[in-house]
């Protein structure tokens, strides 16, 4: 925050300076980029009257060594002194980027190619990238379920690398030491905790929907039955083609994937979003009940059933027709 009234109190003293003018622009300055390169894309966008000048001034102040990439907001024709502090400052725009509760890596890629014009695939490769996630500590193929939903904000020119890392560093300081112990107690590992909070992310039509959902998932785990979870089906077909399948059809249930829980019993291979808090206290506080089934009612609810039968009248009462759970 302080930055930020540094650049405010900066950008008003060079208004007042330069008569009131409130027309600004927005000046890249990439990374490595030279005090002459700089000083010439000031001088192209309006905000500085002689290159030559501000890169003598700047050599003067030092400045010229140190320079820091970013975006800069600045008005035209502003004071020497006013550019120099933000460019040494490194008082340059940030950028928002959101992860939502339940957003997979296909989600932060396209936000951040969004925002920070990042190629999604650079995105995806950095999450994949088995010497990256070992420096995270994430042991699995990608970081996928090892994000934190959450906003953060970027710099233009941040990479793919931070990007992940960012979202990566804010999951593992926000785990609770407690967890790990709490799955233990109930069977699961750490790995196994995230891949069964993210399908109750995923499946929860509201928050007070995901405690029962995870005890339907752990009562059909503990009996061996399939967790038919419709999610998992579309998030294999996220990962074959990078785009979201949307309503299932009966031929997507024969859909050959591993993260096809109608044909492959217990969990899939991994998480398959990247759940919140409240899921993963969900399948750690799962209550006792019998229910094995469950369907959304399209209205924000879930209704449950422990036998089959029952649950065929939620879904014709509920959801008809549509493809059982």
């Amino acid at each position: 925050m302080r930055s930020r009234r540094v650049a405010v109190t900066t950008f008003a003293a060079a208004l007042a300076a330069c008569g009131g003018s409130k027309t600004a622009e927005r000046v890249p300055i990439p990374p490595g980029s030279s005090l002459r390169a700089a000083a010439d894309s000031l001088k192209a966008h309006g905000v500085i009257w002689s290159a030559t000048l501000f890169r003598i001034r700047a050599r003067w102040a030092h400045v010229d060594r140190s320079l820091k990439a970013g975006v800069y907001e600045l008005p035209r024709h502003a004071p020497f002194t006013m550019v120099m502090h933000a460019l040494a400052g490194g008082d340059a725009m940030h950028f928002r980027i959101t992860l939502p509760k339940g957003g997979t890596l296909f989600d932060l890629a396209r936000a951040a190619a969004t925002t920070l014009n990042l190629p999604t695939d650079s995105v995806l490769a950095a999450a994949r990238d088995s010497a990256l996630l070992r420096q995270l500590g994430i042991d699995g193929p990608s970081a996928e379920g090892w994000l934190l939903p959450e906003t953060f904000e970027f710099g233009q020119f941040d990479s793919a690398r931070t990007v992940i890392t960012r979202f990566a560093a804010a999951r593992r300081a926000s785990w609770d030491s407690g967890w790990d112990a709490r799955a233990r107690g109930e069977g699961m590992d750490r790995r196994e905790l995230v891949t069964l909070a993210s399908l109750v992310e995923a499946e929860a039509a509201g928050d007070s929907d995901r405690a029962l959902i995870a005890a339907v998932y752990r009562n059909r785990l503990k009996l061996g039955m399939p967790l038919q979870a419709d999610p998992a089906i579309e998030y294999g077909y996220l990962i074959k083609t990078g785009q979201r399948k949307g309503r299932l059809s009966e031929a997507d249930y024969q859909f050959d994937s591993p993260w096809n829980t109608y044909l492959h019993p217990g969990l899939p291979p991994g998480p398959i979003d990247n759940p919140s808090r409240g899921a993963i206290e969900a399948v750690l506080d799962a209550p006792k009940v019998p229910y094995l089934y469950f369907v959304a009612d399209g209205q924000g609810r879930s209704h449950f059933a422990t036998s089959y039968q029952d649950h065929l009248r939620n879904v014709k009462r509920y959801l008809a027709p549509a493809a059982p759970h």
